[in-house]
């Protein structure tokens, strides 16, 4: 036994980190492909949620993080905060400027990277993100700048999907085809409450999670197949990177497990996927 133990050990230890650099460019080009504005937009009641869970107050100085097309940016500036949106999709951030322009709010969007904020310390009364933190490669790195630009007695107010959810177990199913990185941790963990307490305990004065369910709702399961493959960015990305009867392989895994958690009782799609709502107090 104390042989295999040292075996395993060496073998560890041998195992190279994560190139979280490279992860991040392969990431952004995912995200950066489709259009994933067409899928944050059904989202919209998330953030409306979050900023209501929240408690934001009119007048506060709010910050998005990885805000996508604005989901939560929106419903921060629909309660009159003032609202810097924020992302490293250019794509996406053109798409909430002409939300915002549509609806006549006034909102700062800024092209920022979640692990590395271009703001000061201490300037944000409240910081959320729907979605988006949680897909960082360094988690530590992103929840450290979460914490960091925000003003102690501040809140950050996060969305994130959990692993045993429908788009958690959508993310599982992908790996089984194309298995992430050795040694990354999966972006699921930012919906579990022990991963949370791990990156935040040291500077919160409080964490409170709830689980929600969102429902997703499409005119059918080959529909929400046909609009993932080809505006959100990871699936879409993921087909791509498979020969046809692989493609089909994964199309037949995805189309099971939407009917394995449909709950429309039609013909039509009605998926509820568990989220934990997160609302962190800091120090």
């Amino acid at each position: 036994m104390a042989a295999q133990s040292a075996t395993a050990a060496t073998q560890t230890q041998a195992d190279p980190a994560p190139d979280l650099a490279a992860l991040k460019t392969r990431q952004q080009a995912a995200w950066s492909s489709g259009n994933y504005a067409i899928v944050g937009a059904t989202l919209q009641i998330v953030g409306e949620e979050l900023c209501e869970a929240l408690d934001l107050k009119a007048g506060s100085n709010v910050l998005d993080v990885a805000a996508g097309n604005g989901m939560a940016s929106l419903a921060a500036a629909r309660r009159w905060c003032d609202v810097t949106s924020t992302d490293y999709v250019p794509a996406l951030l053109e798409r909430g400027q002409a939300r915002a322009a549509a609806e006549g709010w006034s909102i700062e969007f800024r092209e920022a990277d979640a692990e590395n904020l271009p703001f000061d310390d201490n300037r944000f009364d409240n910081v959320l993100s729907t979605f988006g933190v949680m897909f960082t490669p360094n988690q530590d790195r992103a929840a450290a700048e979460l914490m960091r630009v925000c003003k102690p007695g501040g809140k950050i107010g996060l969305a994130n999907w959990t692993p045993d959810g429908f788009i958690g177990q959508l993310f599982k199913t992908l790996g089984k085809h194309l298995p992430p990185p050795a040694g990354t941790r999966s972006p699921a963990l930012w919906g579990t409450p022990a991963r949370l307490h791990d990156m935040f305990d040291a500077g919160a004065r409080s964490i409170r999670t709830e689980s929600r369910l969102f429902k997703f709702r499409y005119r059918s399961p080959s529909h929400f197949l046909d609009v993932f493959k080809t505006y959100y960015g990871p699936v879409l990305k993921a087909f791509a990177a498979l020969e046809p009867a692989k493609q089909e392989e994964l199309h037949n895994d995805l189309h099971a497990l939407i009917v394995r958690m449909n709950r429309s009782g039609d013909g039509t799609m009605v998926v509820p996927s568990e989220y934990l709502e997160v609302v962190i107090t800091k120090q």
